[in-house]
């Protein structure tokens, strides 16, 4: 097996899935918001599942910012992800939606109002 930068054994991300392909929840998506559900992770926990919690453990990621701090593909994340879900150890939530443009005459009404209270 040939390593990787840092000295790190390369996994196949088969293995960290148990060989598993396909996530349980397919509206799992890139930017789904990952939290962990505060319930205690099992004995028989496989490392990858473990490793995952951990990582959400006091915060929130995306599915892209896990797979990212774990080294692993997306798409074994979200099969990853969607087992502790599926298990009540963690919570996803649909990404957020992108913020509605605000009307560029708004803009300008607040940056006056906000350059008439700097001069007074």
């Amino acid at each position: 097996m040939t390593g990787r930068r840092g000295g790190r054994p390369l996994v196949p991300a088969y293995l960290s899935t148990g060989g598993v392909a396909r996530p349980s929840r397919p509206q799992l998506e890139r930017l789904t918001v990952l939290t962990g559900s505060g319930t205690p992770a099992p004995a028989d926990l496989p490392a990858a599942q473990l490793a995952l919690l951990e990582a959400l453990d006091g915060g929130s990621l995306t599915v892209v910012e896990a797979a990212a701090l774990l080294e692993l593909p997306v798409s074994a994340v979200r099969v990853l992800a969607a087992d502790l879900v599926d298990r009540g150890l963690a919570l996803a939530r649909p990404p957020i939606p992108p913020a509605e443009r605000f009307a560029p005459d708004l803009l300008k009404r607040v940056a006056d109002g906000l350059r008439a209270l700097k001069h007074d």
